[in-house]
């Protein structure tokens, strides 16, 4: 993913000797979280607009309230995991992006980004989700791939999704044609399956045992 291709400069900034009121009616027409401040290129920090509900005073210039300024931003060469721990930790839906010189060249709308992932294989393909847990000392990304693949089935992606204590939980997204395959073996690896299809032939075979189980114990 190249960032630079969804950087926009559509919204002119704000400046330090931009008022509360400009700043609260910028927010009025636009949906973002925060607005940058620059001067001559330079980042000063994003205003949000929580922040400024508390200002009766509409007069007041943002260079006199450089305290409630953010400070936040992505770079133009960082990757798309930084820029959705970016969002995610700022709350934020609007990203300042700097050049390698540290200037301001522009921002970035969750929205694109959004729209970008939904355009990858990982969500545009047809498959089916899987989360399973293992301890994390015992997975192995290329062991996922090989169970997988050991099916005839196709990895469409794989990552992360929790860590606690020392199990691991990965979503997996898998194209197969028996996906009921896949998951015994990874049963067989002693991967817990966490989230699966609704009914798959291991449960269903279970079931099976207990309603046959139960059906002896009445007799």
């Amino acid at each position: 993913m190249q960032i630079k291709d969804y950087i926009t400069s559509d919204v002119q900034a704000l400046k330090l000797t931009s008022t509360i009121g400009k700043a609260k009616a910028m927010f009025k027409e636009l949906v973002f979280t925060h607005l940058p401040i620059v001067e001559a290129n330079n980042l000063y920090g994003l205003i949000a607009e929580s922040d400024l509900l508390s200002f009766d005073d509409d007069t007041v210039k943002l260079e006199n309230v450089q305290y409630m300024l953010h400070a936040f931003f992505v770079f133009e060469e960082d990757n798309w995991i930084e820029i959705l721990k970016q969002y995610a930790t700022n709350e934020a839906n609007i990203l300042p992006v700097l050049n390698a010189e540290k200037k301001y060249v522009g921002y970035l709308e969750l929205v694109d980004i959004l729209h970008f992932f939904n355009k990858t294989p990982f969500l545009q393909e047809q498959g089916t989700v899987l989360i399973v847990s293992k301890n994390k000392n015992d997975y192995s990304i290329s062991e996922i791939a090989q169970i997988i693949e050991s099916n005839d089935a196709k990895l469409l992606g794989v990552f992360i999704s929790k860590i606690q204590g020392n199990d691991v939980e990965l979503t997996i997204k898998v194209m197969s044609n028996n996906i009921n395959d896949v998951i015994h073996t990874f049963r067989r690896y002693n991967y817990g399956i966490v989230l699966g299809i609704k009914e798959d032939a291991y449960l269903n075979d279970l079931k099976a045992r207990s309603a046959y189980l139960q059906k002896y114990l009445n007799i």
